[in-house]
């Protein structure tokens, strides 16, 4: 036992003394000077010059040419995004945690909130370190560049109001942006979880939560939201033009398929049964919903219209999937239940997140109405047809949802709530835009997926044992139950 102890102590150090050598290995790579350095010292200005404000920065028509420099923030504009980071955050911390906590059983409560919560520690430092630029600095169609990896660069002149914020959102500072866009990382991975509850080590879960959003999640969201990515609508050198304003194909269809391609690879479980506690879910659904005005009106980046537009068809989207997936298994299943409908909700969520910022109230009943029918079949016939065990219905709700969205933007997009017109206005080629992306995405996503799972399986294995899975993940990974 002392060997053991000492051995774990010696790991431990080891970790330590790696990490602070790549700090101070990495610290000479970076050039501060031009945020931090005191400049020479200048000529004085001309009085006049001297008391005019620095510029208010506008966005460019074409965000992969955008230059902004030495730009005062919008203060509306960075109180709501300060607002929507906190609301994006809620969302995984804690009501991802108690929506999926609740619906596993009781042995797997802590593992489950557990997973929620270290994801947001580990994304947090991987997004500092290089997922922020891989993702949303320019680069090439495919990744961006390195240029803000550790964060290196960032202008945040306090004294004089002043700094260069990111070209995708103009009028808030880059550190604002920064927040906004890796709770959007930190969700998307957390979600996968739910596909692989109850079964699946803790150590893989890290490696693979840590590779994935590094090789999979940063190259995506810099191809549909990154300045110079090859589907993002806002690129005019871009090759297919994909709406997404808030993350359908980036977070949910990406996270969706991921996680199919997780529970796969581990298998069923070896037994299940209902989740011990639907008041947890009840109010992790009512988190969600909550918290998801940030994540859809926030992806607008400014107090204005659009991100109105957006916050009034999240709220009838979600309602209406909600009511609609209540009624679908009152008559399928001859009882509504409480699970049920915060599914529906949470369906509703997802279907109207990449749409958001294009349709109107119209198009939001229709997508609700289309989550809550074909997510209820997701989770139910989709599911037993190909016999796979998504524990919590990650691929069901999250992918299959996302597809009905993004599919369904390109139908009721609304030229003039967000610039685009979708097939109901005549541009047909929209919708073949929106399938294109789609497929592109779940291809790289379950190829890649696969890929990392393989090799962490031959390293260190994916699945707990028999015993430790009879006996529950709490007791045996972490040492904790509920009582």
């Amino acid at each position: 036992m002392t060997l053991k102890k000492l051995a774990r102590a010696g790991l431990i150090a080891a970790a330590l003394s790696a990490l602070t050598s790549v700090f101070f290995i990495s610290a000479p790579m970076f050039d501060h000077s031009a945020a931090y350095a005191q400049a020479p010292a200048a000529a004085p200005a001309a009085p006049a010059e001297a008391d005019a404000p620095p510029p208010a920065c506008a966005p460019n028509a074409d965000a992969a040419k955008a230059v902004l420099t030495n730009c005062t923030p919008n203060s509306g504009d960075t109180a709501w995004m300060l607002t929507s980071v906190a609301l994006v955050l809620m969302m995984t911390i804690p009501g991802l945690g108690l929506f999926y906590g609740g619906m596993v059983r009781k042995k797997n409560v802590g593992d489950t909130v557990m997973t929620s919560f270290a994801v947001t520690c580990l994304v947090t430092i991987i997004w500092v370190v290089c997922t922020y630029s891989m993702a949303f600095t320019a680069g090439s169609p495919w990744v961006g560049g390195l240029s803000r990896a550790f964060l290196q660069g960032i202008v945040s002149d306090i004294a004089k109001g002043i700094g260069n914020p990111n070209p995708l959102a103009a009028t808030i500072p880059e550190t604002v942006y920064i927040c906004f866009q890796m709770t959007f990382a930190i969700i998307t991975p957390a979600l996968i979880a739910g596909a692989f509850a109850e079964r699946m080590k803790f150590s893989s879960m890290l490696w693979f939560m840590g590779l994935w959003a590094i090789v999979v999640y940063a190259p995506v969201a810099h191809w549909v939201w990154g300045p110079d990515g090859f589907m993002n609508s806002g690129n005019s050198d871009g090759l297919i033009k994909v709406l997404d304003f808030a993350g359908g194909t980036v977070v949910h269809i990406n996270a969706g398929v991921a996680g199919l391609m997780c529970c796969l690879m581990l298998g069923k479980r070896k037994d299940s049964g209902p989740g011990h506690n639907m008041v947890l879910t009840f109010i992790g659904a009512s988190l969600l919903w909550v918290g998801w005005f940030g994540f859809n009106a926030g992806s607008a980046v400014t107090a204005g219209m659009q991100a109105g537009m957006a916050m009034l068809v999240t709220q009838i989207a979600t309602a209406v999937a909600a009511f609609t997936w209540m009624l679908v298994e009152w008559m399928m299943r001859k009882k509504p239940t409480v699970i049920g409908i915060c599914s529906g909700a949470v369906a509703g969520l997802v279907a109207i997140t990449p749409a958001s910022g294009f349709v109107g109230p119209v198009g939001a009943i229709c997508i609700g109405i289309a989550a809550g029918v074909v997510c209820y079949w997701g989770v139910t016939g989709l599911k037993h047809m190909f016999g796979y065990d998504d524990s919590l219905d990650a691929f069901g709700v999250h992918a299959v949802g996302g597809i009905v969205g993004a599919l369904l933007t390109g139908v009721f997009a609304v030229e003039q709530y967000g610039g685009t017109a979708g097939l109901l206005e005549g541009n047909a080629v929209q919708l073949v835009n929106q399938a294109e992306g789609i497929v592109i995405v779940i291809v790289y996503d379950a190829i890649v997926s696969l890929i990392i799972l393989k090799i962490i399986d031959i390293m260190l294995g994916l699945r707990v044992s028999e015993e430790i899975e009879r006996e529950g993940l709490d007791l045996a990974l972490h040492g904790e139950t509920v009582q």
